[in-house]
């Protein structure tokens, strides 16, 4: 069948339509490089701009690949200059690689929407379902798919284009081709069992030591790392005895009396007839952004701004200052 690529009984390329060999298609992920390093003037300023996640020196090896399958130098390294062949492959190439991002918006308009989100497990239980019903009101056939995990899943999930939208407390500044609003800001606290006798944290801070067990999500975690800043600002050592997988776990292991656990004021989290909240009124807050990559679809700025528009209306004091892009 002419048109088909196939290989003979010695597996070597047969023709495909026009007489070319499999071997002598261009590998266009290798052309999508050159796009992106012909666009940007050089390959470590595409590096930067890629949508995904590519190291230097792949691109490069990639690139002298290209280079080696055409048979032409495509660009001067130094200064950073195209060569007539690359001039002519580029304007070959920009067409259609700037115009995949429209084609695709346009297609998934005619289907039915569809929105990843990945959060922590406070955000998808107690304040996303009043997020997604408001936006269901603009969208009813609107599809979700949601994930749980921790600010460098997220990441990753987000530039391999597995989610679209991730909310997640903040512990760090997200690499540069991730974009960031922050939504709102939660004060840390310390629970107590009711029975304690210990009044504020600031009695903790005067002991030479620290007894009690200490309750907390693992080192890894923003609001663990805030609170270990907070200590060493007070000189006070306090090793963690109890690594906890989620808040709602800190609290019922200190109802159950086994210690002292780390947590966020909100009702959601420590409200338990058996546990008492002791604010830390001098140490940072825990922030929750959003994040996502490139530019925002109509549903991802749909959820910032609805997910805004809660935190000022049922947590104002929770909101952060702010505004969105």
């Amino acid at each position: 069948m002419r048109g088909i690529g196939c290989t003979n009984g010695n597996g070597v390329a047969s023709e495909v339509g026009n007489g070319a060999t499999l071997r002598h298609l261009m590998n266009i992920h290798h052309l999508e490089l050159f796009y992106y390093v012909a666009k940007h003037g050089g390959i470590s300023r595409a590096v930067r701009n890629m949508p995904y996640g590519i190291q230097q020196p792949a691109v490069s090896s990639q690139i002298l690949l290209l280079e080696e399958d055409l048979g032409v130098k495509l660009f001067e390294r130094t200064p950073f200059k195209l060569t007539r062949e690359g001039d002519e492959l580029f304007a070959f190439a920009q067409p259609f690689f700037e115009n995949l991002a429209p084609v695709a918006a346009r297609l998934r308009q005619k289907s039915i929407p569809h929105l990843r989100i990945a959060a922590s497990e406070l955000v998808l239980r107690d304040y996303l379902p009043a997020v997604v019903e408001r936006l269901r009101t603009q969208e009813p056939q609107l599809k979700l798919v949601l994930r749980s995990g921790f600010q460098p899943e997220m990441e990753k999930w987000l530039i391999e284009r597995e989610v679209d939208l991730a909310i997640t407390p903040l512990d760090r500044k997200p690499p540069g081709r991730i974009r960031c609003a922050r939504l709102l800001r939660l004060p840390l606290v310390l629970l107590v069992h009711k029975k304690s006798k210990i009044k504020s944290a600031a009695e903790l801070w005067v002991r030479g030591e620290i007894e009690e067990p200490l309750i907390c999500l693992p080192q890894t975690e923003a609001m663990t790392q805030l609170f270990r800043r907070g200590l060493q600002q007070r000189k006070v050592d306090w090793p963690q005895s109890i690594e906890a997988s989620s808040m709602d776990l800190v609290t019922r292991y200190v109802a159950n009396g086994y210690g002292i656990g780390l947590s966020v004021n909100a009702a959601e989290v420590v409200r338990h007839p058996s546990v008492r909240v002791l604010p830390l009124p001098d140490f940072e807050s825990l922030e929750i952004a959003a994040l996502w990559c490139g530019e925002p679809t109509p549903l991802v700025r749909a959820v910032l701004v609805e997910a805004k528009r809660y935190v000022t209306r049922h947590r104002p004091e929770w909101a952060s200052a702010e505004k969105l892009e």
